[in-house]
This record gives C-alpha cells, structure tokens and sequence, in this order.
C-alpha cells in the first residue's frame, strides 16, 4: 500500500490517498468485486443505519488524513464536497480503495476490513515483489 499526495505537482486534485500496490492483493479484492461483494455491501449500507454512521466516520478520517498529507506537503487541502475514494460515505464503487484506507489505518473502515476479512491467503506464495 502507498500513499499519495492529495494534489499532483502541477496542483491538480487527486482525491485517491491511499493505493494497493500488491497485485495478488488486488487480484484478490477484483475477483471480490466480480463475486458481487459490494452489492451486497451497498444493500446492507443502505438498510443499516449503524453501518452507515462507521462508514461516513470512514469517509471523515480518510478526508482528515487526505488534509493532513496536504499540509506535510505544503499544499492547499482539497475543496470540501472533493470525493474521497472507494463510494464514501454513501456507496462502495472500489474494494481496491476501502481496503488500502483499512491497511493504512487498522479500524478505519468497516468494508476494507470486511473485504479484507474474507480474502484468501493471497500473500501465501510470498512476497508482492522480488
């Protein structure tokens, strides 16, 4: 997982903070995506309220964290309403994205962890990279 800054050099926006570089990692969460997890997550989100209040707190650390790398930066912050990444705080669009805010923030965000839960042993064929 790598973070990036919240702007590019020439200072265009870039909302995705943080990115799964692994790619059995990222293979795995795709064939997640294919299965139809985040259908499944969008309904549940939608019919639970306590699901949606974890998940906008998702949506308010990743921002705050997002803010936080502009300053360490000596960058302006993004404009508040900028998305944040992975559907937050009101859609799952990218398990990629929900699970490396998870990685990056242990206990963060309920579906990265949950996605993150359900994965197989992708990292048991060792390394990500030689």
């Amino acid at each position: 997982m790598v973070e990036t800054s919240p702007r590019l050099p020439d200072g265009t926006p870039f909302p995705t903070t943080f990115y799964l570089t692994c790619p059995r990692a990222a293979s795995a969460i795709g064939t997640l995506e294919a299965d139809g997890l985040m259908v499944e997550m969008r309904e549940r989100l939608a019919a639970d309220p306590e699901l949606a209040a974890r998940y906008q707190a998702a949506h308010d650390d990743y921002l705050a964290r997002r803010d936080k790398a502009a300053a360490e930066d000596g960058l302006e912050p993004l404009p508040r309403g900028t998305q944040t990444a992975g559907g937050m705080p009101d859609r799952v669009k990218c398990l990629h994205a929900l699970v490396g805010h998870e990685l990056a923030a242990p206990g963060s965000n309920p579906l990265g962890r949950e996605a993150l839960d359900v994965l197989p042993e992708w990292w048991s064929e060792g390394p990500c990279v030689c």
